[in-house]
């Protein structure tokens, strides 16, 4: 038998998130800008671990520090301008970023490195945090992806699968 002072106890303990968040960024309205969230769609189709929770970011800001915080890994996916030939798949760290001022080439990365920064200051900060830049071809007015970008899709899919995979780098 259940009491009324146990149940209630049962329903207040915090259920257990996922530890792996695969997160997609960009404005679908923007043509590529938009492919972080074309790439969570297509990942949303397949099998992924159960330690794995995705999110359609939209246009990220500083309102993701609890998304992000306490997580043993984030994978961001975002559009990059990197000035290579479009369809140009890049994977880096939010170190590589801030020892090379030049690599953001997106609002969303300066939101997101604010909330990654503020996580750190508040020590919940993810343990590994990978990000999956797809160079744009188009940025002009389309709900539609270029065919440069749509083309890479299933290898960025294929890379975040591979990601997963991989162990996760504990601080010793």
């Amino acid at each position: 038998m259940i009491t009324v002072e146990s149940e209630r106890q049962s329903k207040e303990l915090p259920t257990r998130r996922p530890s792996i968040l695969i997160m997609g960024v960009g404005n679908i309205l923007l043509s590529d800008e938009g492919v972080g969230v074309h790439v969570i769609r297509a990942l949303s189709e397949i099998k992924l671990p159960d330690n794995v929770e995705l999110l359609d970011g939209g246009t990220a800001s500083m309102s993701f520090l609890d998304t992000l915080s306490n997580r043993e890994k984030v994978i961001i996916i975002d559009a990059v301008k990197g000035n290579d030939k479009p369809g140009t798949i890049y994977r880096f760290t939010p170190s590589d970023i801030s020892t090379q001022k030049e690599m953001i080439t997106s609002l969303h990365q300066i939101g997101i490195l604010d909330s990654l920064t503020m996580s750190q200051f508040l020590d919940n900060a993810p343990q590994n945090v990978v990000i999956v830049g797809i160079e744009p071809k188009e940025l002009d007015w389309g709900m539609s992806l270029s065919s440069e970008v749509t083309a890479v899709i299933p290898y960025v899919v294929e890379l975040i699968c591979k990601e997963l995979e991989m162990p996760t780098p504990t601080d010793d």
